[in-house]
Formats: C-alpha cells, sequence, structure tokens
C-alpha cells in the first residue's frame, strides 16, 4: 500500500485466512494518513465482482459500498479433490474424490471432475443467475473450461459466462455465480 503512494486503497483479501493481516496492514497505511478500506471477500471471484462494479468518478465511501455490494452478492464455490477419508455434509469421502465445495461447505463427491464441475454450476444456477465466472487452476485438464462453457451454453443460454486461467493451485475450478 505504501509503495503505489495512492492516497486511497481497497483491499480484496479474497480469502479467510488473510483478512486479519489485511486489516493490520490497513491500520497502519492508516496511521500514515492513507485512506483505507477492507472488502471482506472470501473467494477470488468475489474479489473480481467487486473490481468489476468500481468507478472511478465515484466517491470512496460509495465505492466501497458498490464493491462490498457486488461481492456479497456473488456466491462462490471451488472444486477440489479430497486428500483424506472424511465424513462431508455430503457424506463420506475418500482420497482422491472430487470435492465440490459451495460457500466451503462440501456440497457434491464424485468421481469425475468434468462431471462433478457440470452438477455444481446446475446446483448454483438452479437457484437463480445471470453471470458465471469460472477460474480454472493450474492443474486444470485441457478441455474442462470448454466443456464448460458448452454446457452451460445448452443448460443455461442466458447466463453470460466469463472464464478465465486463475492458475491457482489445489482448486482446478473456482465458481462465482451473481
Amino acid at each position: 500500500m505504501f509503495a503505489t503512494r495512492a492516497g486511497q486503497v481497497v483491499v480484496l483479501p479474497d480469502d479467510p485466512d488473510t483478512q486479519a493481516v489485511a486489516g493490520a496492514a490497513a491500520r497502519e497505511a492508516q496511521a500514515r494518513g492513507v485512506r483505507v478500506s477492507v472488502v471482506p471477500t472470501r473467494s477470488p471471484v468475489q474479489a473480481l465482482a467487486a473490481l468489476a462494479v468500481r468507478d472511478a468518478g465515484r466517491g470512496f465511501e460509495d465505492d466501497v459500498i458498490a464493491m462490498a455490494e457486488a461481492a456479497g452478492a456473488c456466491r462462490y464455490a471451488k472444486v477440489c479433490y479430497a486428500s483424506r477419508e472424511a465424513l462431508t455434509m455430503a457424506g463420506p469421502c475418500r482420497p482422491g474424490d472430487v470435492l465440490a465445495l459451495v460457500e466451503d461447505e462440501v456440497h457434491l463427491i464424485g468421481a469425475d471432475l468434468a462431471q462433478t464441475c457440470r452438477d455444481l454450476l446446475d446446483r448454483m444456477l438452479g437457484g437463480g443467475g445471470e453471470l458465471a465466472t469460472l477460474l480454472l487452476g493450474s492443474d486444470a485438464p485441457p478441455g474442462l473450461g470448454d466443456g464448460l462453457r458448452e454446457h452451460l451454453a445448452q443448460r443455461w443460454p442466458f447466463v453470460e459466462v466469463q472464464m478465465y486461467d486463475g492458475g491457482q493451485p489445489t482448486y482446478p475450478l473456482l465458481v462465482g455465480i451473481e
């Protein structure tokens, strides 16, 4: 925050584990005269939703409110592989199972990554949504993104799809639904 010499900064920690650190950094910056606000995003897709409504022509406080509202309106999910046996909200899982977590709770357990991702999108969009943001991870297999885009076009033709190479480890797919 200090290296930018910015007079106003919005911090989007995009992970619950870094929110305390972001708050401490914000207090330090405020003590040095920088106007700072932390928007408590819990996923990178919520941070993207917040950035999408950023408006340099709007006052700082109003912009922070709009960004927080956009982040809060974005439902988020992630897909990963189970590393150990566990009893989840969706039932028991074993190492290697594909897990789909909606807002940090396991909702689906599958054997096939692409099918579990499609099922996750269907489940989330079944609750409404106009925009699906997909962040492909560093270990996403080739064709996963194209297959998901095709699925959404066939099953949810009125949903806009934004897809990015997020490059994140551990999670082949992060999803935001707005």
